[in-house]
C-alpha cells in the first residue's frame, strides 16, 4: 500500500495575557491567504476578553509584504456580551508575487474606559470622589507621556493634555474635573489614539492583495469569429477576424466595461464536429464550436487561421487597450479528437478498454468531439505544458482567464499552477467557470482563483435574491469573489426566456449593483431570448455557427443604454466597488428588493475621493416583476445609510434620495413608498444625503 504523509497539527501557542480568540477572515486556520483588493475595505473580527471586570479593546494591525506595520484600525464591540469586536483594514498595494500582506489582533486592557466606567457610578452615589479624581489625575499623566503625545496629531494631543490640565485642577469642582475628562472629543482622540496595557498580539494572518480588478469590473463576453461574419454566395459564412472584431471594441468601451472576454480562438476539430443547435450532422461551412480545440493547424498555442495570426491577435489587444479594455481568454482545458496532443501525448488521456480515447461523456449525454484530459498518468509534464501556454498566453497580452470547468481537473493541479503564475506573474487573474456544489466553488477560490461564476443566474425570488445577496457580501467574501453573469453562451434562464426586454433590465440592474464584478454576454443588448426547445439556452447557439448582429437596434430596445449608465454609476461610487458592505432593507411588497452599499468617509481616500466628509452610499430599490407596476414601502435601516432620524420625526422627510437612472430627486423619510413601471423604469438607484 502506498505511502501517504499527513501534515504536522499547528504547535500549540500560549494563549497570552488578553485572550486573542477565533479571528477572521481566515481560511483553513491560514492555509490558504484571505482575499483582499487594493482599496477593499475588509472586515476584521475577533473574540477578546480578560479576567475580572476591567475594560478591555482591541486593534487590527496590517502588515506590509515586508512584515512591517502598514496601518492600524480600532475595533468595536459589535456583539455586546459575546466579545465580538471589528475593525476594518484597507491595503493600498497589491501583494507582489513573493510575498503577501497579512494582519493580527491585538487585545489590551483598557485603562481608560475601566477608569471612566467607575467613576460614573461612584460619583452618582458620593463615593471615593477625591480619590477617583486622583487615579484620575496620574492616568492622565501616562495619557500624555510625550513617547505617546507624539503618534498623535495636533488636535488630539492638545484635547488630552487641556483635559488632563482641568482634571489636576483641584480648584474647579469635582463634577467639572470629571466632565472635561469624558468630553467626546477626549473619547474621539483616544479612540484614535489609546493609552494600552497588557497588550496580547494574536499569530499573523495572510491576505492576499490583488489589484482593484480583481474585485471590482465589468466583463463583456464575445465569440470573435461572429463580429464581420460574412455569408458567401453558396450560403456558408466566411469568419469574422481579429480585425473585424476590433471594430466592436470601442462600443464595448462606451458602454462602460472593463474587460473584454474571448471565447477559445484555436484552432477547431473537423472529427465528430458538432453542426448548428449541438447536432451530430455539421453541414459544410459549420465551423464546429471552438471549445473543441486542435487540428492539423495546431493546439491550445495555435490561433485559428480564420481569425488571423498571432500579430492579429496582438494588434487586438492593442486595440483594446487603446479603448481601455483588457483582453480576457477562455482557458478550455479538453482536446478535439484532431488536436496534436492526441498523437505527441497520448499518455494525456485515458484510454478505453477497446485501445480508443476516451470521449467526454455525462451519461447518457454524449460529447464525441471533446477528449477529456487525463491528469494522473503523467501530471508533470501535462502541467508544465499547460503553463507554458498560459505564460505564452500571457507574453500575447492576456491579462485574465475565465477557465472553462476547472472542477473537472484536480484541486491540486489549479494550486500548482496558480501559485506559480502569480509568482511570476501576480497582475494575471482567473475566473473559475465551476457551476457545480458549493464545497468544490469554495475549494477552487481557497487556493487561488480570483473570481467565480455564481449561482445568481438561478436566483429570481424576492427571497432567494436576499437571501443569496447576504451570503455573498457575508464572511464567504473574503473567499469567493462573486461575478454575476444574467446570461452565458450556455445559460439562457426562464427568467429572461420570458421575461421581456422589462426583464434584462432587471437582471442587469441586479447583477451590476449586486455585485463589484459582473459580466454580460454578447446580444444581451439586443435582449436575445429565444431558447433552443427544453433547454436553458439559446436557439442558434453561438456556440455552434457564426452570429452577426445587428448592433443598430441596440440603442433602439435601450439596454445597452442602461448597461453604459450602470457602469457609469458603478465608476463613480467607491461603494459599489466592494463587495462586502451590503444591506437588504425590507419591503412591503413580495415583488420589490431593496438593497444599499455604503463606504464610510475615512475609506474613500483610498478610493478616489480625497478630503471626503460623506460616506458615499447607493440605494437601489427594484421591481423583479418585469410585467407589472409594483407599489411597496421600503422599511429602511437608517444605520446602514449613515442616517439617523432627528428627534420628533417620525416618517416625514429628513434626507435627499437622488436617482441615478432617471435625475430626478425626492425627499426621503425612514419608510419611503415607491412605484416602479417596468415600461417606464424597473429600478431606483439612489445616492443618499441629508436634506
Amino acid at each position: 500500500m502506498e505511502a501517504v504523509t499527513s501534515p504536522q497539527p499547528t504547535p500549540h501557542v500560549p494563549i497570552g495575557r488578553i485572550p486573542v480568540l477565533d479571528l477572521s477572515p481566515v481560511v483553513e486556520g491560514g492555509r490558504w491567504p484571505a482575499k483582499a483588493a487594493v482599496g477593499e475595505v475588509v472586515p476584521v473580527e475577533a473574540t477578546v476578553f480578560r479576567e475580572g471586570h476591567d475594560a478591555v479593546a482591541a486593534t487590527a494591525v496590517l502588515l506590509a509584504p515586508d512584515g512591517s506595520v502598514h496601518s492600524t484600525a480600532p475595533m468595536t464591540d459589535v456583539a455586546p456580551g459575546l466579545d465580538r469586536f471589528r475593525g476594518f483594514l484597507q491595503p493600498d498595494a497589491p501583494s507582489d508575487g513573493a510575498a503577501d500582506w497579512a494582519f493580527r489582533v491585538e487585545g489590551w486592557s483598557d485603562p481608560y474606559a475601566t477608569w471612566a466606567h467607575d467613576a460614573v457610578i461612584k460619583f452618582d452615589v458620593g463615593q471615593d470622589v477625591d480619590l477617583v479624581l486622583a487615579e484620575g489625575r496620574l492616568l492622565f499623566e501616562r495619557i500624555v507621556d510625550p513617547a505617546l503625545q507624539a503618534t498623535r496629531s495636533a488636535a488630539d494631543a492638545a484635547t488630552l493634555e487641556a483635559a488632563a490640565h482641568e482634571l489636576a485642577d483641584a480648584t474647579r469642582p469635582p463634577e467639572a474635573r470629571l466632565a472635561m475628562a469624558m468630553t467626546a472629543a477626549v473619547k474621539d482622540a483616544l479612540r484614535r489614539s489609546p493609552l494600552r496595557d497588557l497588550v496580547t498580539a494574536s499569530a499573523a494572518y495572510p491576505l492576499r492583495v490583488s489589484r482593484p480588478l480583481a474585485l471590482a469590473g465589468s466583463w463583456y463576453e464575445m465569440f470573435p469569429r461572429s463580429e464581420g461574419a460574412t455569408r458567401r454566395k453558396d450560403g456558408t459564412w466566411r469568419s469574422g477576424t481579429f480585425a473585424t472584431a476590433a471594430k466592436r471594441l470601442p462600443a464595448i468601451a462606451e458602454m462602460g466595461f472593463d474587460v473584454v472576454y474571448l471565447t477559445p480562438v484555436h484552432p477547431i476539430g473537423t472529427t465528430f464536429r458538432k453542426g448548428r443547435n449541438n447536432t451530430l450532422d455539421p453541414q459544410p461551412g459549420d465551423p464546429g464550436s471552438p471549445y473543441a480545440i486542435g487540428s492539423r493547424d495546431g493546439g491550445h498555442d495555435a490561433i485559428d487561421p480564420g481569425l488571423g495570426t498571432e500579430k492579429d491577435f496582438r494588434g487586438f489587444v492593442a486595440a483594446a487597450r487603446a479603448e481601455g479594455l483588457e483582453v480576457a481568454l477562455d482557458l478550455a482545458l479538453q482536446c478535439s479528437p484532431d488536436h496534436p496532443w492526441v498523437t505527441e501525448h497520448p499518455e494525456w488521456f485515458t484510454v478505453r478498454a477497446d485501445g480508443t480515447i476516451a470521449y467526454a461523456e455525462n451519461p447518457p449525454k454524449k460529447y464525441q468531439d471533446i477528449y477529456p484530459l487525463n491528469f494522473d498518468r503523467d501530471p508533470a509534464g501535462l502541467s508544465a505544458e499547460i503553463l507554458r501556454i498560459v505564460e505564452l498566453w500571457i507574453d500575447r497580452g492576456v491579462t485574465a482567464f475565465r477557465v472553462d470547468n476547472p472542477h473537472t481537473k484536480p484541486l491540486d493541479f489549479w494550486e500548482w499552477l496558480l501559485a506559480r503564475v502569480h509568482a511570476a506573474h501576480p497582475e494575471v487573474l482567473f475566473l473559475s467557470e465551476a457551476f457545480t456544489r458549493p464545497a468544490m466553488m469554495q475549494t477552487l477560490a481557497r487556493i487561488g482563483f480570483h473570481q467565480s461564476y455564481t449561482y445568481f443566474t438561478w436566483r429570481n425570488t424576492k427571497d432567494e435574491v436576499e437571501e443569496y445577496l447576504a451570503e455573498v457580501s457575508g464572511p464567504q467574501g473574503s473567499v469567493l469573489r462573486p461575478s454575476f453573469w444574467p446570461t452565458t453562451h450556455d445559460i439562457l434562464p426562464p427568467y429572461l426566456q420570458h421575461g421581456g426586454v422589462a426583464g434584462f433590465a432587471v437582471r442587469a440592474v441586479l447583477a451590476a449593483l449586486g455585485s463589484p464584478t459582473w459580466g454580460v454576454y454578447s446580444g444581451y443588448e439586443l435582449a436575445e431570448n429565444v431558447p433552443r426547445p427544453g433547454v436553458e439556452e439559446q436557439i442558434d447557439n453561438e456556440k455552434y455557427e457564426l452570429k452577426p448582429r445587428d448592433w443598430s437596434q441596440a440603442d433602439v430596445i435601450g439596454i445597452s443604454t442602461l448597461l453604459r449608465r450602470l457602469n457609469e454609476v458603478r465608476r463613480a461610487h467607491p461603494a459599489l466597488q466592494q463587495l462586502r458592505d451590503l444591506t437588504v432593507h425590507p419591503t412591503t411588497n413580495d415583488q420589490v428588493v431593496a438593497f444599499s452599499r455604503r463606504v464610510r468617509a475615512e475609506h474613500l481616500p483610498a478610493a478616489g475621493r480625497p478630503g471626503a466628509t460623506q460616506d458615499d452610499v447607493v440605494l437601489v430599490v427594484l421591481n423583479l416583476d418585469p410585467w407589472g407596476t409594483q407599489e411597496s414601502t421600503v422599511l429602511l435601516d437608517l444605520g446602514a445609510l449613515g442616517l439617523t432620524r432627528p428627534d420628533g420625526v417620525e416618517d416625514q422627510a429628513f434626507f435627499v434620495a437622488h436617482d441615478e437612472l432617471s435625475g430626478a430627486t425626492y425627499p426621503w423619510g425612514a419608510h419611503p413608498y415607491v412605484r416602479l413601471d417596468p415600461r417606464e423604469q424597473v429600478a431606483h438607484v439612489l445616492t443618499v444625503g441629508l436634506a
